[in-house]
């Protein structure tokens, strides 16, 4: 049975050649039509793309890898229809390397691989939370004098005690 998309979705999995926001409450069918867009981007009869020409931020790493195992299903479905078509299964074997991931695993990957144009150590790393905390904590410290009123408004309000 086909999927009834409503008027919006079908905007969505239609749309080309533009940056897409895909805002909506949960359990609404952001995923699934994300998916679907992906599948016909990726299929386009005339002009197909690859699943590495795209970027995709969803909000959670659990939503992102929900997406890429939903991607790879759709994909090995329909290399079963046409087991002769290597476009797709060029697009499984790459679907690992698509960027399909959180703003902050996208923004490492790039620090990772563009460190040399960034002027960055190339031996960088991202702190655990314990030392971020510290840090920031540090940062602030070197920021305020103790007895700077400014300061103490701004911990009074903003501040945990």
């Amino acid at each position: 049975m086909a999927v009834q998309w409503t008027a919006e979705q079908k905007k969505v999995i239609e749309s080309r050649d533009r940056n897409l926001l895909v805002a909506a409450a949960a359990g609404s069918g952001k995923t699934a039509v994300l998916v679907q867009h992906i599948l016909e981007l990726v299929t386009d009869p005339t002009h197909p793309g690859a699943v590495t020409q795209l970027l995709v931020v969803p909000f959670t790493r659990a939503a992102a890898a929900e997406m890429k195992e939903r991607l790879r299903v759709r994909l090995g479905e329909l290399l079963e229809e046409e087991p002769w078509n290597s476009h797709i299964r060029r697009q499984i074997s790459l679907l690992d390397q698509a960027h399909i991931s959180t703003i902050d695993s996208f923004c490492q990957w790039m620090v990772k691989n563009y460190f040399y144009r960034l002027d960055l150590d190339p031996d960088f790393r991202i702190p655990d939370e314990g030392e971020g905390k510290l840090l920031r904590e540090e940062i602030l410290d070197g920021c305020f004098e103790e007895g700077d009123e400014e300061y103490l408004r701004l911990m009074a309000a903003f501040g945990s005690g």
